[in-house]
């Protein structure tokens, strides 16, 4: 917390070697440290699901591949059995048991058999074989992308310890700037500002009752929330599902204008659609705005407003 106190006097000239940070400039680099973690936040979400949802596909392709396999080394293993016997008897040694039956026509019987059992077994293999090769290609590029997803999940996380470690660092020196006070009321207005009545009212009733509880990034409830989980678990409570990410959410959704705007709906922030809210009605949303801060409201234009989207 010195080098962030510090770094503030540096940036404002030096001029007050001593000075502690402002509440206003304090709040500025929670921001700054915000639009910077959130988008990878989000990004993050979309690669967990992506990965789990690629596992379970190379999971399907294994189950498959499995009992081919036993397949196939059943039918090598009998193959395999018949060559020992031929190896330890000699073609001689099968041939004279073969004429001990005094019969032509049985020897030419036995000798169609034995062919036919070869090709048989032959063409079952072939099939086989190339049915889990069939399945094996399938699934080599489902590895390959899981392993990516693995690392690129690895990456994300580390860069996301990072990013909190440094909003923690200011949630610490914001403590310090309010002493045991907040940052305001955490519902200045009622939430929701109307009820719509019908499914919007269970929605939206949902999303007010969670303020107050801590930002997790991740978090879907019940007890804690990033922003897209708030709106996935509201709408949960009437059957609805959604991706656990911002971006993905507004491409599922028709877009609506500012006029059109009803309570419940989704408003999307910023350019790379990295924050989303829920409007409460009288140009207010709650949201799930930051690891500094629960779930609140805040008016509708605080951040910068991407689009609006109605799921109803």
């Amino acid at each position: 917390m010195c080098a962030l106190t510090t770094a503030l006097v540096v940036t404002l000239g030096g001029t007050a070697a001593h000075a502690e940070p402002t509440v206003a400039e304090v709040e500025k680099q929670i921001d700054e440290a915000w639009t910077e973690l959130e988008p990878t936040i989000e990004k993050h979400n979309s690669t967990r699901q992506e990965l789990q949802k690629k596992k379970k596909q190379a999971e399907v392709l294994g189950t498959r591949i499995q009992p081919l396999q036993a397949e196939v080394d059943l039918v090598m293993g009998r193959v395999g059995v018949i060559a020992a016997e031929e190896y330890k008897t000699g073609p001689a040694s099968t041939l004279g048991s073969i004429l001990l039956t005094g019969s032509p026509t049985t020897l030419t019987n036995q000798l169609e058999l034995l062919d036919h059992f070869a090709r048989t077994q032959g063409r079952d293999i072939a099939e086989v074989v190339e049915l889990k090769e069939q399945l094996e290609a399938e699934k080599a590029p489902l590895d390959a992308l899981i392993a990516d997803l693995t690392t690129q999940e690895a990456e994300l996380s580390q860069k996301t310890k990072e990013i909190n470690a440094k909003v923690d660092e200011l949630q610490k020196l914001r403590l310090q700037v309010y002493g045991n006070g907040g940052g305001g009321e955490l519902a200045p207005a009622p939430c929701p500002y109307e009820y719509p009545g019908g499914k919007r009212s269970v929605v939206i009733k949902f999303a007010c009752a969670q303020i107050g509880k801590p930002y997790v990034w991740g978090a879907a409830g019940p007890d804690a929330f990033d922003c897209s989980g708030l709106m996935l678990a509201a709408y949960a409570q009437i059957g609805m599902s959604f991706p656990h990410n911002a971006a993905a959410q507004r491409g599922l959704m028709k877009s609506v204008s500012r006029d059109e705007l009803q309570v419940a709906d989704f408003v999307f922030y910023r350019a790379d659609l990295s924050h989303v809210g829920m409007y409460a009605g009288n140009g207010w949303v709650v949201h799930a705005p930051n690891p500094a801060e629960p779930v609140r409201m805040m008016k509708m234009d605080a951040m910068p407003v991407h689009s609006f989207g109605s799921p109803l």
